[in-house]
């Protein structure tokens, strides 16, 4: 298995997480956070295979940068849902650990993009 194909990996089981913890968030959220982690999460992947599938390393780079934006979105309402009781601390952590481990892959992946635009 390739870099690309691990950190889409990593990517598909974080949705997947946040889909699972949404369903313990208060009901009254449905249209506030639960609406916006959800929508975040998927960014995350769908922005990430987006790029992957265009052919000129500058529009793969913007639809990378987009995933990490959404990624940091989704990171700051995991924090944030945890900070109001909405979540468990296990969740949490493992919630922050899977951004993270994604956050160092997408990184890179943008850093190298940058110095190939650059060339």
């Amino acid at each position: 298995m390739d870099y690309k194909d691990s950190l889409k990996i990593k990517m598909d089981d974080y949705v997947h997480f946040v889909y699972r913890i949404t369903k313990l968030l208060p009901r009254e959220e449905i249209y506030g956070i639960v609406s916006q982690i959800s929508r975040a999460a998927l960014s995350v992947i769908l922005n990430y295979i987006e790029g992957y599938a265009r052919r000129k390393p500058a529009v793969q780079l913007n639809f990378f940068e987009i995933s990490y934006g959404s990624l940091k979105e989704s990171e700051y309402l995991l924090r944030f849902s945890y900070e109001e009781n909405y979540l468990s601390k296990d969740d949490y952590d493992l919630g922050s650990k899977m951004a993270d481990e994604i956050g160092a892959m997408l990184y890179t992946e943008i850093t190298n993009l940058e110095k190939k635009i650059k060339r």
